[in-house]
C-alpha cells in the first residue's frame, strides 16, 4: 500500500518523539546527579562545596571530551541498522565499548597521578585543594565506567532504542542519592563518601547498559574480542566529533572569561541566565540526538528522500521548540528568578540578558538539530571546521564586549553571534548533498 505524505509525515513525527522525549529526560538526569551532590557536599560546609566545583569543572571537562564515543557510536550503528546489517552493527558497537574501556583506564591513571596539578591550576586555597584533590583522585576511579555509559549509550540510541538508556539514567540517579547519604552521612565519609557513592552509580550503571549491549551482541552472533583495525576506526572517527566539542567547550569558557571581567553583578546574571540556557539546551539536543539515530538509519537504508524528509520535520521540530522555550524563558521570569536572587540589580540585568537568549532560541533549536542530523551522517570533518570557523569568528566578538566595556548583555549578542555562524555554516551543509552518503559505512 502506497505511504501518503500525510500519512510519511506522521510517521516521522512518531519516530522523533519516541526517540526523543526518552533521551530528554536521559539528559536530565545528568545535571540532576550533579544537583544531587552539591546538594548534599553543600551541608558539609563551604570549602567542601568550592572543592565540588573545581574537581566537577575538571571531570565534566574530560567526559564532555569524550562524548564522541556516544555521537559517532550511534552513527554508525544507526547506519549498519538501517542497512538491515544487525551484527555488524552490534560489532561495531563492540569496538566503541573497548575504545571506551582503553581510554577510560587511561584517563584514570592520569587523573590519579596528575589530580594535584590539575586542581593547582585553579589557585584554590589550601583547604579547598585538599577536599578536591580528595574528591577527584576517587572520581577517577569512576572514569573507565563513566565513558563505558557514553559509548553503551550510542550502541542502544543507533538501534533506535532510547528509553534503555532512561531506565538506566533514572535509576543511577536515586542510587546516587541513596549512597551519598549513606556514605556521607551514615559513615561519616565527608566529600570523599560522596566521590565513591557516584562512582558505585555510574559503574552499576555502566555494567547495566554493557550488559544490555553484550546480550544482544551474543544474539546476533558479533564477536566480543577487541578488534584492533575495528578501535582504530573508531578512534579516528572520533577526532573530528572532538574537535567540534572543543570549540563549543572553548567558547563556552571565553563567554564565562569575559563575563568575570564585567564585575559581580554582570557574572551573577550571567550564571542565572546560562544555567537556565543549558536547561533549555537538554530539550534541544533530545532532538538532536533523534536526527543522530534517525539519520544514521536512513542513509544505511539509502533512503535519500527519507533523510531530506525527516531532516526538515526535525528542523520544525527544533524550531518550534526553541519558540516554546524562548517565549517561557522570557514570559516565565517573574515566577522563576527570584528562586535565584533578590538582588534587584541583578535581577534589572539578568531581565535584559534573558531578552537575548530568548530571542536567539528559535535559532538554537534549528542549530541543535542540523548539528544532531550532520553527526547521524558521519559528517564531523565538516562539523570540526564550522566549529573552528564559529569561534574564529566569536573570539573577536566576545573579547571587544572585554575590551570597550560592553556589559554583559552585548556578551550575550555576541553569544549569539557564535549560534549564528553555526547556523550559517550547518544550513549551507544541509541543502546540500555532500553529506548524504549512503550505505551501511560511510
Amino acid at each position: 500500500m502506497p505511504v501518503t505524505r500525510r500519512s510519511l509525515w506522521t510517521s516521522q513525527d512518531r519516530d522523533i518523539l519516541r526517540l526523543a522525549v526518552p533521551a530528554f529526560f536521559a539528559l536530565v538526569s545528568e545535571p540532576l546527579m550533579l544537583l544531587a551532590d552539591s546538594a548534599i557536599i553543600g551541608h558539609l560546609g563551604t570549602p567542601q562545596l568550592a572543592a565540588l566545583g573545581v574537581a566537577g569543572a575538571i571531570l565534566q571537562t574530560l567526559v564532555g571530551i569524550c562524548v564522541f564515543l556516544a555521537y559517532g557510536t550511534t552513527s554508525a550503528v544507526a547506519r549498519r541498522i538501517g542497512a538491515g546489517d544487525h551484527r555488524g552493527a552490534l560489532t561495531q558497537g563492540i569496538d566503541g565499548l573497548w575504545l571506551a574501556l582503553l581510554l577510560g583506564i587511561a584517563l584514570a591513571i592520569a587523573g590519579l597521578i596528575f589530580a594535584p596539578q590539575a586542581i593547582g591550576a585553579f589557585h584554590p586555597s589550601a583547604e579547598v585543594a585538599g577536599h578536591a584533590i580528595t574528591y577527584l583522585r576517587i572520581s577517577c576511579l569512576g572514569v573507565p565506567s563513566m565513558l563505558l555509559l557514553l559509548a553503551a549509550t550510542g550502541v542502544l540510541r543507533g538501534m533506535q532504542d532510547t528509553k534503555t538508556p532512561m531506565v538506566v539514567a533514572i535509576s543511577a540517579n536515586l542510587a546516587n542519592i541513596v549512597f551519598n547519604v549513606v556514605l556521607v552521612y551514615g559513615l561519616g565519609l565527608g566529600i570523599a563518601g560522596s566521590a565513591l557513592g557516584t562512582v558505585l552509580a555510574q559503574t552499576g550503571a555502566g555494567i547495566a547498559l554493557v550488559v544490555v549491549v553484550v546480550r544482544g551482541a551474543r544474539r546476533d552472533g558479533a564477536s566480543l574480542r577487541p578488534d584492533r583495525p575495528g578501535i582504530i576506526a573508531s578512534a579516528q572517527a572520533g577526532v573530528p566529533l572532538v574537535v567540534r566539542t572543543v570549540t563549543l567547550r572553548v567558547a563556552i569558557i571565553v563567554v564565562t572569561f569575559v563575563a568575570t571581567s564585567l564585575g559581580t553583578t554582570s557574572l551573577a546574571a550571567h550564571q542565572v541566565a546560562f544555567t537556565l540556557w543549558t536547561f533549555l539546551a537538554l530539550a534541544l539536543d533530545a532532538i538532536a540526538i533523534a536526527g543522530q539515530a534517525l539519520t544514521g538509519r536512513y542513509l544505511g537504508a539509502a533512503d535519500v528522500e527519507g533523510t531530506k524528509a525527516t531532516t526538515r520535520r526535525m528542523m520544525w521540530w527544533g524550531f518550534g521548540s526553541g519558540i516554546i522555550g524562548g517565549l517561557a524563558l522570557w514570559g516565565l521570569r517573574d515566577v522563576y528568578v527570584p528562586w535565584f536572587t533578590n538582588d534587584p540589580d541583578v535581577r534589572h540585568t539578568l531581565a535584559a540578558v534573558l531578552l537575548v537568549a530568548a530571542i536567539s532560541q528559535p535559532l538554537n533549536g534549528i542549530v541543535f538539530v542540523l548539528d544532531g542530523v550532520l553527526i547521524g551522517a558521519g559528517d564531523g570533518k565538516y562539523l570540526a571546521a564550522a566549529g573552528v570557523i564559529a569561534l574564529v569568528a566569536f573570539l573577536p566578538m566576545a573579547f571587544s564586549v572585554r575590551w570597550f566595556d560592553g556589559g554583559v548583555v552585548a556578551l550575550w549578542w555576541a553569544f549569539g553571534g557564535f549560534m549564528l555562524m553555526r547556523f550559517v555554516t550547518l544550513i549551507l551543509r544541509e541543502r546540500g548533498t555532500a553529506w548524504m552518503v549512503t550505505g551501511a559505512t560511510r
